[in-house]
């Protein structure tokens, strides 16, 4: 029996992209043989899946298990290289394997999944023999957990075309109160696959990107307004900022401040101010915290109730079920979020090969 070196798993391993378990497996097989190890690989389909590595899978779809009581949830991103694959049952199948496999062992990341067990074998394994089945590039991307106890309520949703997923977890005063919160946790998860919040609160933007967005929002208005004046119509506000994170204390004071000038320049009776203040200032706030109704969670208008933030919502859910509610966190997963896609010229690749 030949000796297995580290060196020799390396070179079958950089010859077919296989995992390393499996080239030790091969070569140990095969009595060392590299060339007779590839074929060994190359017949199980182990190395078939793993050579498509260069080529993109931005396609797929989202798995999600909720635990029957609305403890813990998860989300699995699984992709492939095209939209028809991902409407394969085998493709399914692997999926749904993928996000029971990732509950049950409360997997933090792709890694510790595929190092889990699965009847006997290493989950690896078992999902590469599915993709070499299948005959595409597919690969788990993403994972992401809520885990909650008897005060916290998980609940998730997955849109029909199951390219979006959105786990939330609400936080409540009493277990009581968290089970009359199940409802109201699914329709925040809807209104977030909508709306596409990319953060819990505006207090958890970047300063830096607030700054870079503030200039940008500020001078797409100001280029708005150009074309409504153009079309005689009512101009829009132009902020100074766009985040309630810009508004602090010395912001707002000035601001109504300038509210109070105004009134007094407009003749307006002082001893009415008290009831036209709070509109305006209330109205300065909302025209200067564009990026919050945008991209925070908290601070967009419900999808269900647009006279509320969903912060409000979920508050007044809690309220009504004779408590108190609040979202504690939150995961929105969408199939190819941030994958560049190759797009191939076929007339440049023709042309290229004229020259």
């Amino acid at each position: 029996m030949a000796e297995i070196t580290a060196a020799m798993v390396k070179e079958l391993r950089t010859a077919t992209d296989a995992p390393m378990m499996d080239c030790k497996k091969a070569l140990t097989e095969t009595d060392g043989d590299m060339e007779k190890a590839k074929e060994y690989l190359r017949d199980r389909g182990i190395a078939k899946s793993a050579k498509k590595a260069d080529r993109v899978a931005a396609e797929g779809s989202i798995g999600l298990k909720i635990a029957d009581d609305f403890s813990k949830a998860t989300l699995v991103e699984v992709n492939s290289e095209t939209d028809f694959v991902a409407k394969n049952d085998g493709f399914k199948d692997l999926v749904s394997k993928s996000v029971s496999q990732a509950f049950t062992n409360e997997c933090g990341d792709v890694t510790a999944l595929r190092e889990t067990e699965m009847d006997g074998k290493s989950f690896a394994l078992v999902f590469d023999e599915a993709v070499a089945k299948i005959g595409e590039k597919i690969e788990i991307r993403r994972i992401a957990t809520l885990t909650g106890n008897e005060n916290t309520i998980i609940n998730g949703y997955v849109h029909s075309n199951t390219r979006i997923g959105v786990i939330v977890a609400i936080e409540c005063d009493s277990a009581k109160t968290a089970q009359a919160m199940v409802d109201t946790a699914k329709n925040v998860a809807m209104h977030a696959s909508a709306m596409k919040p990319t953060t819990l609160s505006y207090k958890d933007f970047d300063a830096q990107y607030v700054a870079d967005e503030t200039a940008g929002r500020i001078e797409v208005i100001k280029k708005e307004n150009e074309e409504l004046a153009r079309l005689k119509k009512p101009l829009k506000n132009v902020p100074q900022y766009v985040s309630r994170c810009q508004l602090t204390d010395e912001v707002i004071a000035q601001a109504e401040a300038d509210i109070k000038a105004a009134l007094k320049e407009q003749g307006k009776p002082e001893q009415i101010w008290d009831k036209i203040v709070p509109g305006q200032l209330a109205r300065f706030i909302d025209d200067n915290s564009t990026l919050d109704k945008e991209q925070a969670l908290l601070d967009q208008n419900y999808v269900l109730d647009d006279k509320k933030t969903v912060a409000e919502a979920v508050e007044a859910a809690g309220k009504a079920a004779g408590g108190s509610a609040k979202i504690a966190a939150f995961f929105r997963l969408e199939v190819g979020e941030g994958i560049e896609k190759k797009v191939d010229d076929f007339a440049a690749e023709v042309a290229a090969q004229m020259a």
